[in-house]
Formats: C-alpha cells, sequence, structure tokens
C-alpha cells in the first residue's frame, strides 16, 4: 500500500514583532562598531591584558594594583570612598577586597562608624606594591612609546571627561 501524502502548506504570518527584531539587528550590525561603551570595554581588556601580562612576576593584577596604590595614597580609607575614586561598584571592590585581604596585602577594619569599613595596607602589601612598581612602569612606558607621549596625553584627558560626563549621566 502507498501512503499518499498530503501537499504541506506553510503559512508565514509576518507580525511588527518580526519587523522590529530585524530592523534592530540592522542597526546593531550597522551602529554597532560606534558604540562608546564596547569600544572603551574592548580597549579596557587589551590595555588590561597588557598590564596583567607585564604584573604577573609580582602576582598581583593591574586591578589589585589599582586598589593598592589608591588605598595607600588615602590610608587609612572608607570602602565607599575606596569605591568612589577607582570608580568600582562597591560589591565588586568588596569581593576585589577579600581577595586582596585573603593574600595578607590589606587589612579591612571598622572605622569611625560601626556601618564604616576601612582599609590600609599591611607590611606586606607594602612590599608587594613596591615590588610591583617597576613592572607598572614596564608597562605604562610601553603603552606611551607606542601610542605617543602627544596621543597618550590626549587620551587621558579626553578619558577623564568621559568619566566626568558619564557620572553625571
Amino acid at each position: 500500500m502507498v501512503e499518499k501524502k498530503l501537499d504541506e502548506k506553510r503559512i508565514g504570518v509576518y507580525t511588527r514583532v518580526m519587523r522590529g527584531q530585524k530592523h534592530q539587528l540592522e542597526l546593531i550590525k550597522s551602529k554597532g562598531r560606534a558604540c562608546t561603551c564596547a569600544n572603551l570595554r574592548q580597549a579596557a581588556r587589551a590595555v588590561t591584558q597588557l598590564y596583567d601580562e607585564m604584573l604577573r612576576p609580582t602576582g598581583l593584577r593591574v586591578t589589585q594594583f589599582g586598589i593598592l596604590a589608591a588605598a595607600l595614597t588615602m590610608e587609612p580609607v572608607t570602602v565607599t570612598r575606596l569605591a568612589e575614586v577607582t570608580v568600582t561598584d562597591r560589591t565588586t571592590l568588596t569581593r576585589n577586597l577579600k581577595l586582596i585581604e585573603k593574600q595578607g596585602l590589606i587589612r579591612v577594619t571598622t572605622g569611625h562608624d560601626r556601618r564604616e569599613r576601612e582599609v590600609t595596607l599591611t607590611d606586606k602589601g607594602r612590599e608587594t606594591l613596591a615590588k610591583a612598581i617597576p613592572h607598572w612602569e614596564k608597562a605604562q612606558s610601553y603603552m606611551i612609546e607606542r601610542f605617543g607621549q602627544k596621543r597618550w596625553r590626549t587620551l587621558m584627558g579626553e578619558l577623564s571627561a568621559i568619566v566626568a560626563v558619564a557620572r553625571r549621566a
């Protein structure tokens, strides 16, 4: 016995939602490369990888180096103030602080107000930071030499302006 197959008829329904999705995808394709945030994040990841590689012998990542350096210049500094200065979400900063506290590089204690937490570097933290500075300087010199002193100075000013604009939003 031969089975008869019915002709399948497909009916497509085009909805406004589908049109919207297609339009959004086209927009992303055409404008995505111009996204300020995406480009800044891509540049930040590339530069972070370079600095992390140069800091590798010290056991520090550039984010940890930055936290230690900022804390040293302001110590004792509250977690809230450190988050403001490093433009870091408090939750992210607290997670990073726990890691470097576990390494014995900082001490986090109760501040003047019981709700306040203050950060200070330990002797080990000061020594580690001092040993890391030449590695950081090497990364910094590499970037400035390859990018160009004049362009680098301009970039530093523009990045500060971008931070100011974004924080006012």
